[in-house]
């Protein structure tokens, strides 16, 4: 059964029972990919950073293919091969030019149920992993996240960096990544993503020639949601030119029905405008740093508001001060008819604007029908934002109100 939104997406299931969804686009450059519901939270103690290692090395050969084969079979029309992962995705995805839909498919499927982790691979690639790991931590700016991360969700598996350890990737074989990939790349943990310009139904059919080798089986997902942890404030000198803090707090996960409120709230505290409460007050009113911005991670049982900023280590604490009482007024005091008609307005437009990038509005839409079995429409989306009311915006302030702030620096 298929289900058309605005004339442009559509969602078709394989008979293998695999869901696809389709953008259309008129352009001359078509994108296919593949989201699996699976990232480094669904890791076991010891195995940290598997998923993204596997993400590295599902291109070093299959069973009819060599790596030097897989790294030129896009690249030879045009295309790009590239992968990626977060604490509980995993995406790989080809760019290529219109026409080589099938050459996509093939190489893509083949990726995804037959790559085979050659030894002598995997043993160039872990070099480079680690080598990715010890760069990671000379960027306090980036390397903040993970601790903060790491702090906040303490003892659970959304509590470790995506990277893993050297130690940790010393212990990964053949075995083990094949292993993950039988687990985790099955029919009901995958949505496939297309999109160009062919009809919807062709692009059924030709997926449902390439597509049908992929694993039936269940994923074996066990989250369990993260305990609460006591709020913390903590400072780690690191001879930094210049201190890097995060603050943040637990809020909803991402099938709250406060999520879009949430969203709206933080656009208005610290998105990418720069009109943003946190950018005035910190930035253009007093110059004390050098960036600041404020951003969700929604994940299915969890959610996390973290607001970074950089600046001189002398001025951390009077920064601190001034987020906090942006947020203070922003959960006692209601937007005026004014001010939150504006920041409607804006949000809407930046996620127009937003939507002009074909491949953040790809993974968008896969990334709605793997977690919600359905795409939320532009209409359907503008109309809740307008409908989010002073009060709504009220009640999702107090998830991230002082006293339930933690924070990490780096100086």
């Amino acid at each position: 059964m298929s289900s058309i939104y605005e004339n442009k997406v559509s969602i078709h299931t394989l008979q293998s029972g695999l869901r696809c969804v389709y953008l259309y686009s008129p352009s001359a450059v078509d994108y296919l990919g593949v989201m699996i519901n699976a990232g480094s939270r669904d890791e076991t103690l010891g195995a940290e950073g598997l998923a993204h290692f596997v993400e590295h090395t599902i291109f070093k050969g299959t069973g009819r293919r060599k790596s030097w084969h897989i790294i030129n079979r896009m690249e030879a029309c045009g295309g790009e091969l590239n992968a990626y992962t977060t604490k509980e995705t995993t995406v790989v995805y080809t760019t290529f030019p219109a026409g080589n839909l099938d050459r996509a498919a093939d190489l893509l499927a083949d990726l995804i149920t037959d790559s085979q982790f050659p030894e002598k691979e995997i043993d160039r690639e872990r070099e480079v992993v680690a080598d990715e790991i010890n760069s990671y931590l000379d960027m306090p700016s980036e390397s903040v996240f993970d601790d903060f991360e790491d702090m906040i969700f303490a003892g659970s598996g959304l509590g470790h960096n995506i990277l893993g350890t050297t130690d940790s990737l010393s212990r990964f074989t053949p075995i083990t990544c094949r292993r993950w990939l039988s687990d985790y790349f099955v029919t009901s943990n995958m949505v496939l993503c297309y999109s160009g310009n062919m009809p919807a139904d062709k692009v059924w059919k030709k997926l449902e020639r390439y597509f049908t080798g992929v694993n039936r089986g269940e994923a074996p997902l066990s989250r369990v949601k993260p305990d609460s942890q006591p709020t913390f404030n903590h400072c780690r000198n690191l001879g930094n030119h210049q201190a890097h803090t995060v603050m943040g707090a637990r809020i909803p996960d991402m099938y709250s029905p406060h999520c879009h409120a949430m969203a709206l709230l933080v656009n208005i505290l610290g998105g990418p405008g720069m009109n943003s409460l946190l950018n005035v007050a910190l930035r253009e009113k007093r110059g004390l740093v050098y960036s600041v911005d404020a951003s969700t991670v929604l994940f299915t049982d969890s959610g996390l508001l973290q607001i970074y900023f950089g600046c001189d280590s002398a001025d951390t604490d009077r920064c601190r001060r001034l987020i906090e009482n942006l947020i203070t007024r922003l959960a006692e005091t209601p937007l005026t008819a004014h001010a939150l008609a504006a920041a409607k307005r804006q949000y809407l437009g930046q996620l127009t604007v937003a939507g002009d990038n074909r491949e953040a509005a790809l993974m968008s839409v896969a990334r709605s029908v793997l977690y919600h079995n359905r795409v939320i429409s532009d209409v359907e989306r503008r109309h809740i934002v307008e409908r989010l009311s002073a009060e709504e915006l009220i009640q999702c302030a107090q998830f991230i109100r002082p006293e339930l702030l933690s924070s990490l620096t780096f100086i």
